[in-house]
């Protein structure tokens, strides 16, 4: 549509740009969050820092644990030092028993609603079976004081409480004693974040325990006993302490685990050290255990054991993995900024070759990266095994999955799934394990935060690398889907689960670093929400406070909509106008109203009447001034009030007039709920394409339409894109261009089958067809 834009005293261009709409039902979504957010305070200040009086909990622990390779069962001993350096006083204390999870009688168990049985596999009905049998549950045999003493304590499921023979004052640590011991489960049967793999061909296992101890609960200043019971996808909420783990396993094993390994010439075989010793001036991995050492072990009879002693410092848990099975390659890996990291890979032959190409390589770039990033890496060590879990994270170590095929071929997606999930895995050092966000409550603030960082890092790996999440054009479906809650809810209540609590976050931040902030921007501020609270306890709110704090950019739109809610993104170009300066010239205007008026279509009326007989053809008075009158005649009239006008004017007005700028008026309505930049692809007649950026306030009226001005001194635009780029997840795309496209779609044709009546089933059986299609539309479900 054009239009003429009239100049005229105090009018200038004040309607456009405007929002427009009505003051009803419009939600303030630019209102700050202080409706939402904790208030702030001594132990959390205003700007997302820790503040003045910021206090945490230590607890650490001398753990001495034998595998039971025999009976897979793990007996185990600890001394837990507890710090009290929280102000309050405390009378008993939380501990947290995760082997119950598997316990029959388990809140999970009991509370696991019915699979879909009309149609499942024979491992899966077996699993079923096996999960409500086993007990895995965690075996408390003494719980007591260093002087022997025992300890009233109580099991309530997953958590529990020891109470104190005394008050625990603030400043003042108290030490006690536990020994359990617990049924390893058979991770192919009993799916969870620990377990042992057996291998029929050579009767081997490959342990991955997790979760195996009696951990202290975390006490906090936003939540106090963090004691949620553990049923499943809420994760962990832990404390940082020192560990002195001392793991007795059959003597032909060999272990890998969190920590540093205290006493390795008792355990390691001198080839083994000289190796090591190697792999220190190496550029990639080395083989300490080779291949052919590790399927000669498979083969051995253990006769003994043997106990490895590990150390690790300021880690908020412990894990670990044993198996005579394991090749183990390792290389001394410099970190920008930090000290080097032993980079480690454990894994059986059947990881092979996948797993000695791939996976130390694949931690060596997440250290680099994720240290770019954050902050350097401060462990010693960071290690990947191969094992039956899939991809689990804990401090120095991690379980992952991926295997190729027995004859060693692997798909692409085997390939980048391996090296994804080990990313991910030793990207989680940084996120929860040093950033030490409340899992139990928060799933997202790891796994979202580390998935963005695990984007990074797999666009830094090679070009066109294929990533799951990261863009915001793969979160769209999930955007536009129903079956959804916001990413602030508790871990155990999340509907798509990742889609929700890795996909959604993950992208978030990279809206926010990629069209909302700007890569500067963004890199410094999460780089300092990082470095605040590495080894720390991070809020949501302290996250959504540092971004803002060191970006100068108000963001609490963004985290409302896309944290807070489950509203969409989705912008619709609905018009534009286009205006010309009316010069009021007569000669000029009224030339172009009578050009527009001579080009407008006939009427199939007119057109078919212009032969008829009309009465003015016989009565002639009938005609008068008005049938000769053109109202777009330019009159005497006109060119005096012309000439006042312009003798009125001064040099600059009258230069003003002859201005030759098109006005487009772009009207843009938001359907999804979410403000987001406007981000417009202009296609000229003439002059080629560009692109425009407007930041998110342009909506920050509230209304639903807002009209925005583009201007060129010369040329019109024949063409408007908004998202050009997909970077926003606008979940519709058809109303995003102006003039609307054609959607084109294609038409499958397919062969019908040659279906047979049961008659004729039965008399191909009879001749031995069998295996000929026997399926009917008779006997069929629908």
């Amino acid at each position: 549509m054009q239009r003429h834009l009239l100049i005229g005293s105090g009018l200038g261009l004040l309607a456009l740009g405007a929002a427009l709409g009505t003051d009803e039902d419009r939600p303030d979504r630019f209102r700050q969050l202080h409706d939402l957010l904790p208030t702030p305070n001594a132990q959390r200040a205003a700007s997302g820092a820790p503040g003045h009086q910021y206090w945490q909990q230590q607890v650490d622990y001398q753990i001495d644990v034998t595998l039971d390779e025999a009976n897979h069962r793990i007996v185990g001993s600890e001394r837990i030092a507890y710090q009290n350096n929280s102000p309050d006083t405390l009378t008993y204390l939380w501990v947290q028993l995760d082997p119950n999870l598997l316990a029959p009688d388990s809140h999970a168990v009991l509370t696991s609603l019915a699979p879909e049985l009309e149609e499942m596999s024979f491992g899966q009905l077996e699993s079923m079976l096996v999960r409500q049998a086993f007990d895995g549950g965690c075996k408390i045999t003494r719980v007591d004081d260093l002087a022997g003493q025992g300890l009233d304590h109580t099991i309530t499921d997953t958590m529990m409480r020891v109470d104190l023979p005394a008050p625990l004052l603030s400043g003042q640590s108290y030490h006690f004693t536990i020994d359990w011991s617990y049924e390893v489960n058979d991770a192919k049967k009993i799916r969870a974040r620990t377990g042992f793999e057996h291998f029929e061909k050579d009767g081997n296992d490959l342990y991955e325990i997790a979760q195996w101890f009696p951990r202290m609960c975390a006490y906090t200043d936003y939540a106090g006993w963090q004691n949620k019971q553990f049923l499943g996808s809420g994760e962990f909420t832990l404390e940082f302490g020192d560990y002195t783990v001392s793991i007795t396993a059959p003597d032909d094993h060999v272990v890998a685990s969190t920590g540093v390994l205290q006493n390795p010439d008792e355990v390691l075989k001198p080839e083994w050290k000289q190796r090591l010793q190697d792999a220190e001036s190496a550029v990639e991995a080395q083989f300490i255990v080779t291949p052919a050492e590790a399927l000669a072990n498979e083969s051995n009879e253990s006769s003994g054991t043997k106990t490895w002693t590990f150390f690790a410092k300021n880690v908020r848990d412990f894990a670990w993995a044993s198996s005579r099975k394991f090749i183990w390659d390792a290389v001394l890996h410099p970190v920008e900024g930090g000290e080097p990291v032993w980079a480690m890979s454990y894994y059986p032959n059947e990881g092979e070759p996948l797993w000695s190409r791939y996976s130390t390589h694949s931690i060596q770039h997440t250290l680099d990266v994720y240290s770019k990033h954050t902050f350097p890496y401060p462990y010693p060590v960071a290690i990947s095994v191969n094992g039956p879990i899939g991809g689990m994270e804990y401090p120095m170590i991690c379980f992952n999955g991926p295997r190729p095929e027995e004859d060693g071929t692997y798909s692409k997606r085997t390939k980048y799934g391996l090296i994804s999930v080990i990313i991910h895995e030793v990207g989680h050092n940084w996120f929860p394990m040093i950033v030490n966000s409340d899992e139990r409550q928060w799933t997202w603030m790891d796994e979202g935060l580390n998935t963005f960082c695990q984007f990074l890092a797999e666009q830094e790996w090679e070009e066109d690398y294929p990533s799951r999440r990261g863009e915001a054009r793969n979160i769209v479906s999930y955007m536009a889907s129903e079956n959804q809650v916001p990413i602030m809810t508790n871990s155990e209540s999340i509907l798509q689960f990742g889609n929700n609590a890795y996909g959604k976050p993950a992208t978030a931040l990279n809206v926010l670093r990629e069209t909302v902030m700007g890569r500067e921007l963004f890199d410094f501020a999460f780089k300092e929400y990082s470095n605040r609270w590495r080894f720390r306890r991070p809020e949501p709110a302290d996250l959504f406070r540092t971004l803002e704090d060191a970006s100068a950019v108000d963001l609490d739109w963004f985290w409302r909509s896309w944290f807070f809610t489950t509203d969409a993104v989705d912008h619709s170009v609905n018009s534009i106008q286009l205006y010309h300066l009316d010069t009021q010239d007569p000669e000029r205007e009224k030339a172009e109203q009578r050009e527009a008026r001579d080009q407008e279509p006939s009427s199939p009326t007119i057109d078919r009447n212009q032969d008829i007989t009309r009465r003015s053809d016989h009565f002639k008075d009938l005609l008068d001034f008005y049938n000769e009158y053109d109202p777009l005649a330019v009159t005497e009239k006109d060119r005096k009030s012309y000439a006042k006008l312009l003798e009125d004017l001064d040099d600059d007005e009258r230069e003003l007039l002859e201005l030759k700028t098109n006005f487009h008026v772009i009207e843009i309505e938001d359907h999804g709920g979410i403000p987001m930049p406007i981000i417009l692809k202009l296609t000229w007649r003439t002059s080629g394409t560009e692109i425009r950026r407007i930041p998110a306030q342009v909506w920050r009226n509230n209304a639903p339409l807002i009209r925005v001005l583009v201007m060129h001194e010369s040329d019109t635009l024949a063409r408007v894109e908004l998202d050009p780029l997909l970077e926003t997840a606008d979940v519709e795309r058809a109303n995003n261009v102006w003039p609307r496209e054609i959607e084109e779609l294609k038409i499958k044709l397919t062969d019908r089958p040659d279906r047979k009546n049961p008659m004729q089933a039965a008399a191909a059986a009879a001749r031995g067809d069998d295996d000929e299609d026997s399926s009917s539309e008779d006997d069929s479900d629908g």
